[in-house]
């Protein structure tokens, strides 16, 4: 095992369970979403506006498989990285994918507390939101459920799930 990839929805903890896990096994951490950024200078919001969904999903891409040769690497996914163009395939032919499960509840209480700017969810009212994420999240977990392992995250913010995902990492 080279690299660890995280996925799930937007907020059920990909960046800072990546925080954790990385540093306790003494590997790098790849926010994907900050790469992306970092390479055009402008914040995902910005490359949503510019570019479109569709047109950010091959630049998301592209950024998944570079990042891919790495080693020794936890890479945090985009919420929507796994649900595009075979990603979930490549991910799981490359290294140790890991499916973070939060309840439609918790990811709408994170969500709508949320410091960050989420390009899908801009302008929704709390009742669009939490039909907007139960939906959304219905359809974009067929490919989360395609991750080799699944990890609940602690809804007290704990971070008790890091050590459960270490414990099942394979020993090699």
């Amino acid at each position: 095992m080279k690299r660890i990839f995280l996925v799930g929805f937007m907020g059920c903890g990909k960046t800072a369970t990546g925080k954790r896990l990385a540093e306790q096994i003494g590997w790098q951490l790849v926010d994907l979403d900050k790469f992306i950024e970092n390479r055009y200078c402008k914040t995902i919001p910005q490359l949503f506006a510019e570019w479109g969904e569709e047109e950010f999903r091959l630049h998301e891409r592209a950024a998944l498989l570079e990042v891919s040769d790495y080693e020794q690497v936890v890479i945090s996914t985009g919420g929507g990285a796994a649900c595009f163009h075979n990603n979930m395939d490549d991910m799981n032919a490359r290294g140790l994918t890991v499916y973070l499960y939060a309840s439609p509840e918790e990811l709408v209480e994170r969500l709508s507390h949320a410091k960050v700017e989420r390009p899908l969810l801009k302008g929704k009212t709390h009742e669009e939101l939490a039909l907007y994420i139960r939906e959304l999240l219905e359809k974009r977990e067929v490919s989360y459920k395609q991750a080799q392992l699944t990890i609940h995250t602690s809804p007290d913010n704990s971070f008790s799930h890091v050590e459960k995902l270490i414990s099942l990492l394979p020993k090699n």
